[in-house]
């Protein structure tokens, strides 16, 4: 009976083994506990990191948005001035488009004034003419130099895009028909638009 009872010992007869088991329980319900509470704080420290990093790109995005309106308002400063000096611009070519060409007749007009100061002592009408025919070659040598061109018109074939009909005539024969036969004012183009159409009768 005695080596029986000593080889097959019941659980609640050894106390050292039920000891030892409580023991290892203790130890890893500490372990777990401190398990818990570091990856609590580790979250925490996740949550805090992730705020911080969401406070310093709001701060970057309100940075960038006030340096955008500052360079938006520059930029429309600069237009309005480029507007406004443009339109001073066209203004003041508007109003001195004929400057050059008032330049340039302004010898015509010293010409003129000294010709009717002369005509007054002359005796000769032939001086006279000489003198007003150099005028007239001066002062059309200076429009054809702006790109004045006289229109032709006797002779030439009626055409409504130069001429202007302001009476007939009968024609002295069918191939006549349609020409102009006289001029009775001049038409001009300028830089090969038409400024002034020609007056003229039409044959018909």
């Amino acid at each position: 009976m005695t080596t029986e009872f000593e080889n097959n010992p019941k659980r609640g007869d050894n106390p050292s083994t039920e000891a030892d088991a409580q023991e290892a329980k203790e130890t890893q319900a500490d372990a777990s506990t401190t398990g818990n509470v570091d990856q609590q704080s580790g979250a925490s420290d996740t949550s805090s990191a992730d705020t911080s990093s969401a406070g310093t790109s709001t701060s970057e995005s309100d940075g960038e948005l006030e340096e955008m309106q500052k360079k938006y308002l520059y930029l429309l400063s600069e237009f309005e001035n480029f507007k406004r000096r443009s339109a001073r611009e066209r203004l003041d070519l508007f109003k001195n488009a004929s400057k050059d060409l008032m330049v340039d007749l302004l010898p015509v007009l010293d010409d003129f004034e000294r010709g009717l100061a002369a005509m007054e002592q002359a005796t000769e009408v032939s001086a006279v003419k000489t003198g007003v025919d150099l005028v007239y070659q001066k002062f059309r040598g200076i429009l054809q130099s702006r790109g004045l061109q006289q229109i032709d018109a006797v002779g030439a074939t009626f055409d409504t895009e130069l001429h202007e009909a302001i009476s007939q005539a009968p024609a002295a024969d069918d191939a006549s028909r349609n020409m102009v036969l006289v001029e009775v004012e001049k038409g001009y183009k300028l830089n090969e638009q038409v400024v002034r159409y020609a007056k003229v009768i039409v044959a018909v």
